[in-house]
């Protein structure tokens, strides 16, 4: 299991950044590099289930929300996969993203946002997936905000 870590400043504000993160319509656009067709289902809302879909809808991340501080930090603790539309939280794939967490800070000063991204407990095998996917995801949502 490893920690990845990213950062980005945006000329916007943080109320932006964030807002443009998680409504659904810029969410889709801004992940389309871990996979076309991302999206949500459940609420952002702390203590809540959330699932993460890939187009199609029959994969992705079964998670909840650990912490919600509004325009400050976001904290997911992903619970296992989905699998033909079925969330699994049991079985040996499953379990390795048990402890993984993916975790947001919401930093403005002058006007900008820094936003800082922190993924633990990431199972070695999606590394590499991450590093190559994350740049290209924030440097999308910076321009949807700018």
């Amino acid at each position: 299991m490893s920690s990845i870590h990213y950062s980005i400043t945006i000329k916007a504000p943080k109320e932006k950044v964030w807002n443009t993160m998680l409504q659904q319509e810029t969410y889709r656009i801004w992940t389309a590099d871990f996979g076309e067709g991302c999206y949500y289902e459940g609420s952002w809302e702390q203590g809540q289930k959330i699932r993460f879909l890939g187009a199609d809808g029959s994969g992705g991340m079964t998670s909840v929300i650990a912490e919600n501080q509004p325009y400050r930090y976001l904290s997911i603790k992903h619970l296992g996969i989905i699998k033909n539309r079925i969330d699994d939280t049991e079985s040996p794939e499953a379990k390795t993203w048990a402890s993984a967490y993916e975790n947001y800070t919401f930093a403005e000063r002058d006007g900008s946002t820094e936003l800082k991204v922190e993924m633990s407990g990431i199972p070695a095998e999606f590394e590499q997936y991450m590093t190559d996917a994350w740049p290209k995801a924030l440097e999308k949502l910076k321009t949807l905000c700018e």
